[in-house]
This record gives structure tokens, C-alpha cells and sequence, in this order.
């Protein structure tokens, strides 16, 4: 058992603590775990098929969300004239510092006519194609969705989190009144919930944004937000409700029941790969990765252990007989049979934070049974072969309840309640989290609150309860309780 723990210690001695250095703990993990990497273009990432799994999916989920209530893929254009990115002026002005332009093609480098942007988002050219499509009332609600990738010429990139080229689905939606629109917003966030919760095991809070960090053009932003392990809090996912802004921009509109011209209501909505991203920082740990088993490209990973060729194929005749049962309840196992020693085994899996293990010796084909190892817990206890696919189902599912439950009560432990500026101020010298405080709707309060506490915004209203007592700063009767946070 010691020269086990060595084993395990030495292959993962290259990597940062997480409580040393959080930033380099989870590029380390990232990259070793075999996620992602960068490209060779600066600040564009390689997405590698371990990281592209979990992502994968996290697209199914919510493909079939989507699709259950109506909604459709489409493929847009990449690239976007430039007189249609501007026709929405608080949205060029929102995203123009990121825009990518292309203005010479061909093997001769001719300038092109006009300039062509490379999507940072797909407002702009949906909105002039979806027109052509909506004629009347009876075309409406249109709902729309799109996979692709997006560039935004970010200046500081980390994997997942913040690249220039990253994968997001694109959801943009239109309909003929306003009380639609809202409602479509509002199920699309309660979907995004739905995949950081009961996917990803990751509690967060949701609601609007302040008018200062809505998205450039929409009337509202709705979002959630989650916690990490470094007490920093990140943006999950939004879903805004634009009004008539971008429809007026592109003349979307359709003939309503009086037979009159109207313009639409429409709305857009994205989660990324950063996703990802919040899979490693909310349930890593020294060790490397903890992949909730609803996510995980392997759920359980079976580790042969023998001396010989004798036992070797003991062990192999043992597993053929019950791993059908593993594939039969569609439970994602490997059997690792590397020729490497057991200790390295486990600690290259428990990098790759595979949620099961089952060690399997000649011993344990003689009991009947295997060795299972929790990677959350990191017990370990016997589990008799008959009906394995059963017992690996529950044991799945619990180690997805806790994953979220454990998620859970560091998010309650780093949740404060503070009333004053000069409280938040001191809190976020020395700690992180999020902080509960009344605010009375001032953008100049809130950005006093940034200048002074070092960057911290507001990441959401709390719709469900009512405020009271005195705005932080101004000391008027606070408007609202919002939750404040350091954010990546």
C-alpha cells in the first residue's frame, strides 16, 4: 500500500497545489489531464477529445431540452458584413474592441469591397436572414439555435475560460409579443440551470443582471452564476431578452392578426465551453480532476491486476464474464490494460477525476467480487460481481448526488450577509465568496462598490426576496439584494 501511495505521489508531483496557486493548479490539471491545450495561434485553444467529451455531452442535454419545446438547428454565416454589424449601435459599441475583421482574400491578397467580421456573436447577420422567413403571425414564434464557435479578441486568454476562438450553442428566438419573448428567456434559463445543477453538479444563483453589465442591446440579461473552489464566482450562462432593439435594427417583422405590420420580439441565449472550464474549478482538487459521472467521458475504470500471464488471463476471464452487465445498463467503463504498475494506474485516472474504480486481482476472482475506489471519498470496499450493473448504476447516482451536495455547502460556507461599503470593502481584502447586500438601483453606487472593493460587481438581483433596510453606500431605501463577487 505505501509503494502505491509513492507511485500515485510521483505522478502527480508536477502539479501546482491547488491552495499554492489556484491559476496554475488548473492549467496544470487542464493540460495534463489531457482537456486542452494552446494551439500555436496565440490565445486560440486545441480542445482535446477528453475536454471535447464532456462537452459533447453537455450538447446532448441540452440539444434534447431544446428540441422538446420547439426549437430548431440552423447554420449561419461565419462572417458579417460590416455595415451589418453596425446597424445596432449599442451592440457594435459593446463588442467592437473584440471584433476580428477580414479585408483581404484570394491568392493575390485583393482588398475586399467591404470589410467581414468574424462572428464574435450572430445577432447581426440572423436577424437580416431570419426576415426573409418571417412574412406573418402564423410564421411566429420562430426558434432558432446554432453549434459553432465564435472569435473575440480577447487580450488575456485561459483555457476554456477566456480564449479568442471558443464553442458555444447560439439560441435566437422570435416572436410576436413581448410576454412570449420574456417567458422564452426565462425557460431557456431555467434549461441552463437544469445543466449546471443536475449535470454538472454545480448550485447556482440566477437572475437579471444590473443595467451596466446587461448585453449590448437587450432590454434584460438573465444569468447564472456559479462558485469556484478559489472562491471566484463565473458567469455559466446568459439569457436576454432584447424587446423590439435588434428587430428594428434589421426591420424583422411580420403582418399580425389586423393584418398591420409589426416588428418582432426576440431574444438570444449561449453557454460555452467554458462549461467546462467550471467542471474542473468547482470540483477539482490536488489530485486533478472530479468529473460528475452525467458528464464524464468515463464513469468507471477497471484496473487488472496480475502478475503473470496466468493471472493475467485469470483477471481477463473474470471481467469478461460481468463487464456486459456494465455495457447493458450503459454505463461508460474502460479496462485499463497499459502496461504500467497500479499505482501509476490510479493516479493517472484520478487526474482525469473518473468518478469509479474497480480494482480486480486473482483474489478478487476467487471472492467473486471487485475493489470499488470512490474518487470523491477515496474508500474502498468489496462489491460482489452479481448484479454489478445495478450496484455501479446507484453508485453513480449517488456520487452525483454528493458531488452537488459537497458543491453545495462550500457555496452556503463562502455565502455572507454584510449591509455597509465599508464591510464589503474589508470582506473582499481578505476573503472571497459572495457577499448578500441591499442597493438601492444607483449605477454610481454600484460602481463605487467596484472602484473600492478591488473589482467586485454584482452578479445578480435576488428576485424572490424582498430587500431591506439602506443601499450599502448611499444609505437610500434599497431597491434591490444583490449578490457581489470577485469574478472571472
Amino acid at each position: 500500500m505505501k509503494e502505491i501511495v509513492e507511485e500515485q505521489q510521483d505522478f502527480v508531483k508536477d502539479i501546482h497545489k491547488m491552495s499554492d496557486d489556484f491559476d496554475r493548479w488548473y492549467t496544470d490539471v487542464v493540460r495534463k489531464a489531457e482537456m486542452a491545450d494552446w494551439s500555436g495561434v496565440r490565445g486560440m485553444m486545441v480542445v482535446r477529445p477528453y475536454g471535447w467529451a464532456m462537452w459533447e455531452a453537455i450538447q446532448r442535454a441540452f440539444d434534447d431540452m431544446i428540441k422538446e419545446s420547439g426549437h430548431e438547428n440552423w447554420a449561419f454565416p461565419l462572417l458579417i458584413p460590416q455595415n451589418l454589424l453596425v446597424k445596432e449601435a449599442e451592440h457594435i459599441e459593446g463588442f467592437g474592441p473584440e471584433v476580428a475583421w477580414v479585408t483581404k482574400a484570394g491568392a493575390g491578397m485583393e482588398e475586399l469591397e467591404e470589410p467581414l467580421a468574424v462572428r464574435p456573436t450572430s445577432e447581426t447577420i440572423i436577424g437580416n436572414i431570419i426576415r426573409r422567413y418571417i412574412q406573418s403571425h402564423r410564421d411566429l414564434p420562430k426558434l432558432t439555435n446554432q453549434w459553432n464557435s465564435v472569435v473575440r479578441w480577447e487580450m488575456r486568454s485561459r483555457l476554456f475560460l477566456r480564449s479568442r476562438e471558443f464553442w458555444w450553442q447560439e439560441g435566437h428566438t422570435f416572436h410576436s409579443t413581448a410576454q412570449e419573448a420574456i417567458a422564452e428567456a426565462d425557460l431557456i434559463l431555467g434549461y441552463y440551470r437544469s445543466i449546471a445543477e443536475d449535470w454538472l453538479a454545480v448550485p447556482v444563483l440566477v437572475g437579471p443582471k444590473t443595467p451596466a453589465e446587461t448585453f449590448p442591446g437587450a432590454v434584460h440579461t438573465l444569468t447564472l452564476e456559479g462558485l469556484m473552489r478559489d472562491g471566484l464566482a463565473l458567469q455559466m450562462g446568459t439569457s436576454h431578452y432584447f424587446g423590439q432593439n435588434f428587430a428594428r435594427a434589421y426591420d424583422v417583422s411580420f403582418s399580425n392578426q389586423s393584418n398591420e405590420r409589426e416588428l418582432c420580439y426576440s431574444t438570444s441565449w449561449g453557454i460555452s465551453t467554458r462549461m467546462v472550464g467550471a467542471i474542473v474549478m468547482a470540483h477539482g482538487d490536488d489530485s486533478g480532476l472530479v468529473v460528475p459521472p452525467k458528464v464524464a467521458p468515463t464513469q468507471v475504470i477497471i484496473v487488472p491486476i496480475f502478475r503473470d500471464v496466468e493471472g493475467r488471463a485469470k483477471v481477463e476471464s473474470f471481467i469478461a464474464g460481468w463487464a456486459p452487465e456494465l455495457k447493458a445498463g450503459g454505463i461508460r467503463f474502460k479496462v485499463d490494460w497499459r502496461e504500467e504498475r497500479p499505482g501509476d494506474k490510479y493516479a493517472h485516472w484520478e487526474l482525469k477525476g473518473v468518478p469509479l474504480r474497480l480494482n480486480v486481482g486473482a483474489r478478487d476472482a476467487d471472492a467473486q467480487q471487485v475493489e470499488l475506489v470512490d474518487r470523491l471519498s477515496r474508500e474502498r470496499r468489496p462489491v460482489p460481481v452479481a448484479g454489478i450493473g445495478k450496484a455501479i448504476t446507484a453508485e453513480l447516482e449517488g456520487f452525483q448526488k454528493r458531488l452537488f451536495e459537497r458543491a453545495r455547502d462550500f457555496q452556503k460556507a463562502n455565502t455572507y450577509e454584510l449591509s455597509t461599503l465599508a464591510e464589503v470593502v474589508a470582506h473582499f481584502k481578505e476573503q472571497s465568496g459572495f457577499v448578500w447586500a441591499p442597493w438601492c438601483g444607483d449605477a454610481e453606487c454600484e460602481s463605487r462598490v467596484k472602484a473600492e472593493a478591488g473589482g467586485v460587481t454584482i452578479r445578480t438581483y435576488d428576485a424572490q426576496k424582498q430587500p431591506s433596510g439602506k443601499c450599502l453606500v448611499c444609505g437610500k431605501p434599497a431597491a434591490h439584494r444583490v449578490a457581489f463577487a470577485k469574478a472571472y
